[in-house]
């Protein structure tokens, strides 16, 4: 089935489903993610928030686990208008604009006090210029992971020297240049295609947030996990800019103050990982185990400088944002 068909007929169940009195505006929202993912759940909240806030008025529609468009087609999919709006992991964009890559420096951005500022700061207004020039407005920074879990089925990646010969899922090629410096092999891939390449053997370790490791089941095929508040994943809500501009006042207030509730909810309490995130995958037979302040140091350590290296060099910009972020 083409996307174009999938599209289709989501429109009209959709539009069945409401009844007879249609909602003004439609508003489309494709993501990656499946739905037992907290950043779907979040979106579900979403969509009632806004049609609570606009009496109705917007419709948001959304299509998730990667349904209607891939991971990397989200983005030309919503700036030439064949959707109003989608879900871009702040890492995602690393091709196109590499200062996103800031958030996921290891353990650069993950602390909740710069979380807390970060929205509506300078560095993320620069950022949020950069998406523009690309063709697309971001109206959301929400908090997708500030943890992240290496996972395995021989032995615990708990030390820089655990990693090395080690076939892993890498995140960018900024993210990997970290996992290079600890002798490990990456193979960047999106989440949705992690779970096979583990099963089959295409990598040995995986690495994800501690809550998608869950609603993703790796637990089912590697043994080991080890977790940290390593990297902060954003879930960036983009935008058609000529559909956003089109909508009156009201509407677009409306969708603000909903985001502004869905930023809220997944905003971390403290920098210490839910123990009860950790547990879900104990409870599975999983063998966690949550990184100490000085494993955490030797992990930054061993990552930390090619990443910060290799991000300084991508881009005339990034230097300045790298201090911006320094100052929050």
């Amino acid at each position: 089935m083409t996307p174009q068909l999938r599209l289709f007929i989501g429109a009209l169940a959709a539009a069945l489903a409401a009844g007879a009195q249609a909602a003004d505006y439609t508003m489309r929202l494709s993501h990656q993610f499946p739905p037992a993912h907290h950043s779907a759940r979040n979106m579900e909240q979403f969509a009632a928030d806004v049609k609570a806030n606009t009496n109705a008025k917007v419709e948001v529609q959304i299509f998730g686990a990667a349904q209607l468009y891939k991971p990397n087609q989200h983005h030309a999919a919503v700036a030439g208008g064949k959707i109003e709006s989608a879900i871009v992991l702040s890492f995602q964009w690393g091709g196109t604009i590499p200062e996103m890559n800031v958030t996921i420096i290891p353990y650069f951005m993950s602390s909740v006090d710069k979380m807390r500022k970060f929205p509506g700061s300078e560095p993320a207004k620069m950022l949020d210029a950069k998406m523009l020039e690309k063709g697309v407005r971001n109206i959301a920074w929400f908090v997708d992971a500030n943890d992240g879990i290496f996972t395995s089925a021989k032995a615990p990646l708990i030390r820089p020297e655990d990693f090395k010969g080690v076939k892993i899922r890498g995140l960018s090629k900024l993210w990997d240049e970290g996992l290079v410096a600890m002798g490990a092999a990456p193979s960047a891939m999106p989440g949705s295609e992690v779970y096979q390449a583990l099963q089959t053997g295409v990598i040995d370790a995986g690495f994800t947030g501690v809550q998608a490791a869950f609603s993703r089941r790796f637990y089912e095929v590697q043994k080991f996990g080890v977790a940290s508040n390593i990297i902060l994943a954003y879930d960036n809500l983009i935008v058609n800019p000529e559909w956003w501009e089109k909508l009156p006042a009201d509407v677009k207030k409306g969708i603000l103050d909903a985001v502004v509730k869905a930023e809220a909810r997944v905003m971390p309490k403290d920098d210490e990982i839910p123990s009860e995130h950790l547990q879900q995958l104990r409870e599975r037979g999983m063998a966690v185990t949550a990184l100490s302040a000085a494993q955490k140091k030797l992990m930054a350590d061993a990552m930390q400088p090619a990443v910060i290296k290799a991000f300084s060099a991508s881009s005339p910009d990034a230097p300045r944002l790298l201090e911006l972020i320094r100052g929050l």
